[in-house]
């Protein structure tokens, strides 16, 4: 047997208490003595999991940290700081905050989440030298003996020792919602819950070989989510990584030359000025501003979420789900309170409502009563215990329970069962009971049958569960599965949104049908039998597209069935709370869980739904679209400035012009033209619909843009230098104006339409230019001054042809657009 690291955290002797000595020697001798559990304990047979419920603080940090967006930026913050430039090293504010933001973020959610996974910690009630004790779940061991009692869940693998008409739920391993009955020689596993009965169990799997540590093997192996922002910004990064060597090359040599030539400058020194210059070249091609931004963004979207008891647990999650398109709802937990309900109870027979409804009194508060028997005390509440009684349990095996009654007003057998069981075993139904019966049950209630029989339940039938004769249907009683309050509602969102839904639940067909109705999706008949998909993903798509309702579905099958979504080119969210779903929550591009589902999947989900509200959907869905449509506009902003970085670069390498920028003056240029407006318009409600292809519609934008601004800086260069005469100290300060000037009309191009605030802030951008260049303070720090008359006026105007040709870019740009907008 494979075993995980011992966990020395947890111990064999960690018992919350001793609850009393077994006055059964025959079960007692069942238990281990606590010299054996110690010996197994020490020997690593313990039942801790080596498990996280998320991500560890270094792999957050990891993942925030060492990124190529950091090792560029980082290494070029690292020079300007060992060359004694701080001042021109204000760019390095970018990666500490971009670092913070997410791993602050991130370990939030994994603290929260933590928290959650010690909350819903069951103890485990073992037998121990004779005595019932309770134990933390990692201090089980092999082959101890639990007690198990309805309300228990298993923390362990085990086999029945014991039973006394055990029930077991295992839907939040298979999904199906209907109990088993568990017999002496029954495995029972791990994740699954006791709903009825009492039993003792041998453990025979423990840590990380039980069953449920080994179906969430694969998803504990941790991935980050897929984000088409965060994708296009890494291809841009890596583009940018790859032209900076021999723009670089380009860059540093025409600073040295422009400084002398190699020799003069080293041996002068004037090399350190021409370092600062190629570093101000090089950042200022790299965006990591929109980094920045989208990290922001991306952060605020998640605490507004977290208002709404969303824990979104890693930052680039809040953007898919703007891009989801099918949207796959596990029933149980998701569409269903995982209760049932007391349908109807109607008569069939001779008997007088007020007796029979007394006889479901005592079915109802009968001490081992499983969940459906449970259902019917909300309405046969008023009970008194009557003494005279006799039973035989109900079992999940036989389908059916039965009580007599010697001296009592319903005095008799009654049986309380499954139809077709009753029937087959002789109960007397007319012709119409049974057509009832049936459509009942094909309308996906769960129906029972209670009948009666005059003769008393002798204590040799119950002892051989046998049923006297004469037995008559009486009254049919039907259940179903509560749905949420809130769920027709959200589907419906989904659906005037154009979201598909693909409903996949392990339950009977019909009964997912029946649901799906109610909640208003549209089916017909029973829902498909996933036991007939095929294993070929491409067929399973083609079903995909034809059917949207599904039962029987294994955790395998769920999946497959994202995959086959996913190959046929949707974005798929995925919502569920049972371990068969935390496969299916992992491949999904979001998953999402319910905050009282499995630890294991509320771990592997991207976001948890805190409170279980499955109607914070629409609210968590429009926030993403929020973030993504406005960190779309931005990135315009931040490209546009890649791209006439690079041309700059190109254009004054191979001229072996210097520089016109320092690094704290590019800095001061992006804080007015980019920076500032970016954190304002990144919080601005946005309810555009996202589409796919973020980066090819921001490159036809700011390529032009790019190249337009570009040109300007290119072209007031040229003018300083025909005219002659000028410092490298005025020919900053008129590209600092005309880049600016140019720049700020970008911002007003893409911040459209101007509403209030949105015209407030380009005003504020106008006058805070003003106030750089006024104000000694910061025109001393920025090494900023206006030039003389004739440059300074040049400047203004090159600036005012570069917004004059930025706008007949964006013009052109729309023709299309309006065009399209009109057929």
């Amino acid at each position: 047997m494979t075993r995980g690291a011992h966990n020395p955290a947890v111990s064999v002797t960690e018992v919350h208490a001793t609850l009393a000595p077994i006055d059964n020697d025959q079960i007692a001798s069942q238990g281990l003595t606590t010299a054996e559990a110690r010996e197994r304990f020490d020997a690593g047979l313990d039942n801790a999991v080596p498990f996280d419920t998320s991500r560890s603080f270094w792999r957050i940090l990891q993942s925030n940290l060492l990124t190529l967006f950091n090792a560029v930026v980082g290494g070029s913050f690292a020079l300007l700081l060992v060359l004694g430039y701080w001042q021109d090293a204000l760019f390095g504010f970018f990666i500490i905050a971009n670092v913070l933001i997410g791993v602050v973020q991130e370990f939030r959610a994994k603290l929260t989440l933590d928290k959650l996974a010690l909350v819903n910690t069951p103890l485990a009630r073992v037998l121990r030298g004779g005595h019932i004790v309770e134990l933390a779940p990692g201090a089980v061991v092999m082959d101890d003996a639990m007690l198990l009692r309805a309300g228990d869940q298993l923390c362990a693998d085990a086999v029945v020792i014991t039973a006394n008409n055990l029930e077991v739920d295992e839907s939040l391993l298979t999904g199906e919602s209907e109990p088993i009955r568990a017999a002496v020689g029954k495995e029972v596993l791990s994740g699954s819950s006791v709903v009825g009965g009492e039993a003792v169990v041998r453990v025979i799997r423990v840590g990380a070989d039980s069953y449920a540590s080994t179906l969430t093997a694969e998803a504990r192996k941790f991935s980050m989510v897929h984000s088409e922002i965060r994708a296009g910004l890494d291809r841009v990064i890596l583009w940018i990584s790859w032209a900076l060597l021999p723009i670089g090359a380009i860059v540093v040599n025409g600073q040295m030359q422009a400084a002398g030539g190699w020799p003069v400058a080293i041996a002068s020194g004037a090399w350190r000025d021409a370092a600062v210059a190629a570093i101000a070249s090089i950042i200022s091609m790299v965006p990591q501003g929109l980094v920045f931004i989208t990290s922001v963004a991306f952060a605020v979207g998640a605490v507004k979420l977290a208002r709404r008891n969303v824990l979104v647990q890693e930052l680039a999650a809040v953007e898919v789900l703007a891009r989801v398109d099918v949207v796959c709802l596990d029933k149980t937990g998701t569409l269903t309170e995982s209760e049932l309900i007391l349908d109807s109870a109607e008569s069939v027979g001779a008997a007088p409502e007020e007796v029979w409804g007394s006889v479901l009194r005592w079915f109802g508060h009968e001490r081992n009563a499983n969940a459906t028997a449970a259902a019917l005390v909300p309405r046969f509440n008023d009970f008194s215990r009557v003494h005279d009684e006799r039973s035989i349990p109900f079992s999940s095996t036989r389908k059916w329970g039965a009580v007599g009654f010697a001296h009592h007003a319903a005095a008799g057998t009654w049986v309380l069962g499954a139809p077709d069981v009753l029937v087959a075993s002789g109960v007397a139904a007319t012709e119409e009971i049974v057509e009832k019966i049936d459509e009942l049950a094909a309308s996906g209630l769960r129906t029972l049958v209670l009948a009666h029989s005059a003769l008393y339940l002798t204590k040799q039938l119950a002892e051989a569960e046998e049923l006297p004769s004469g037995l008559s249907a009486v009254a049919i009683i039907t259940f179903r599965e509560k749905t949420r309050p809130d769920a027709a509602r959200t589907l419906a969102f989904f659906a005037e949104q154009g979201v598909q839904l693909r409903v996949l639940s392990g339950d009977n067909p019909r009964t997912v049908a029946s649901i799906a109705r109610e909640v208003g999706l549209e089916v017909t008949g029973a829902a498909f039998d996933a036991r007939r998909l095929p294993d070929d993903i491409d067929e399973l798509a083609a079903i995909l597209e034809k059917h949207h309702i599904f039962g029987r579905v294994s955790s395998a099958q769920k999946k497959n069935i994202v995959i086959a979504l996913q190959r046929a080119g949707h974005v798929v969210a995925m919502t569920g709370d049972g371990v068969n779903d935390a496969l299916a929550l992992k491949q999904a591009d979001i998953g999402i869980a319910m905050g009282s589902g499995a630890a294991t999947t509320r771990a592997v989900a991207r976001l948890v739904l805190l409170d279980g509200q499955f109607s914070t959907l629409p609210q968590v869905v429009a926030e993403g679209r929020q973030v993504i449509a406005n960190v779309e506009r931005l990135s315009k902003l931040f490209l546009t400035k890649t791209v006439y970085a690079i041309l700059i670069a190109i254009v004054f390498g191979l001229a072996l012009w210097t520089f016109p920028f320092l690094p704290r003056q590019l800095s001061a240029v992006d804080g007015l033209t980019i920076g500032l407006p970016a954190l304002l318009l990144a919080l601005l409600p946005n309810p555009k619909r996202y589409e796919a292809g973020f980066l090819r519609r921001a490159a036809r934008i700011c390529i032009p843009f790019g190249l337009t601004i570009g040109m300007a800086v290119v072209a007031i260069s040229i003018v300083a230098r025909v005219h002659g005469g000028y410092s490298v100290l005025d020919i900053q300060g008129a590209s600092v104006i005309t880049l600016t000037l140019v720049g700020l009309w970008v911002l007003v191009v893409l911040a459209r339409p101007l509403d209030l605030v949105r015209l407030a802030l380009v005003i504020a951008m106008y006058v805070s230019f003003i106030v750089v260049f006024a104000l000694p303070l910061l025109s001393d720090f920025f090494l900023l001054s206006l030039p003389p008359g004739q440059l300074f006026m040049a400047s203004l105007i090159v600036g005012a042809i570069g917004c004059v040709a930025i706008e007949l870019v964006h013009q052109i740009h729309q023709r299309p657009r309006a065009r399209g907008a009109t057929n």
